[in-house]
């Protein structure tokens, strides 16, 4: 029978922050006695490959509600991302539930992050969402969840909505030291997305409403 100290790879310092995780000393203890128990938090998205699935459900708000209802919750609405919520091509759903599929930025060269993103999303049978699923997004995840999902921002490859301007953006949901935001990112030609950006697009939905 081995002798070894199963925390015989684990540093002081590793071993203290584990107590300091549990509580202090007095909850180790409590720990150790079977009076606390830990377990994994329940995670609403799971990853498979680089990755990321989850679905969501829309409920009809408009885009200008999405205006009220985001920044009434302490989420910021950028100045792009509010005229594109408040174009009429902002068509919101009721009831669809959307099972969404997130394509990670590491999954595709420096050069690719471009052309090639939606020729993967064709290969892989996924489909333009709603430009709706942002919001659904950004509600739905705090910044330390994306963060764990080892993105900066997730952007919703829906149909491309124009600005003010005529130029076409998309919305993305991004977290920043200043806040929890809702932006618009362009789909223009000459844009560049990084290895921290997510492209998010639907794997199937369904809708609940008869």
């Amino acid at each position: 029978m081995s002798t070894e100290f199963a925390s015989a790879g684990l540093t002081a310092g590793q071993l203290n922050a584990i107590v300091k995780k549990l509580g202090g000393h007095d909850m180790a203890l409590r720990f150790l006695r079977d009076e606390l128990s830990v377990s994994e938090p329940i995670r609403s998205w799971r990853e498979e490959d680089g990755v990321i699935y989850f679905s969501v459900t829309s409920d009809g708000t408009t885009g200008e509600d999405w205006i009220k209802r985001l920044e009434g919750n302490g989420f910021r609405v950028g100045d792009y991302a509010k005229q594109v919520l408040r174009s009429p091509d902002f068509k919101p759903t009721n009831g669809v539930t959307t099972e969404v599929a997130v394509l990670k930025g590491m999954l595709f060269e420096d050069n690719d992050r471009i052309m090639k993103i939606r020729a993967e999303a064709d290969k892989r049978k996924l489909s333009k969402p709603n430009a709706e699923l942002t919001c659904l997004i950004r509600e739905k995840f705090t910044d330390k969840e994306i963060e764990a999902m080892c993105m900066w921002y997730i952007v919703a490859m829906h149909e491309p909505i124009n600005d003010s301007g005529g130029g076409p953006f998309l919305l993305d949901a991004s977290r920043r030291g200043d806040g929890r935001w809702l932006n618009a990112c362009s789909d223009g030609p000459d844009g560049w997305w990084g290895r921290g950006v997510g492209f998010a697009f639907a794997v199937s939905q369904v809708s609940s409403q008869h």
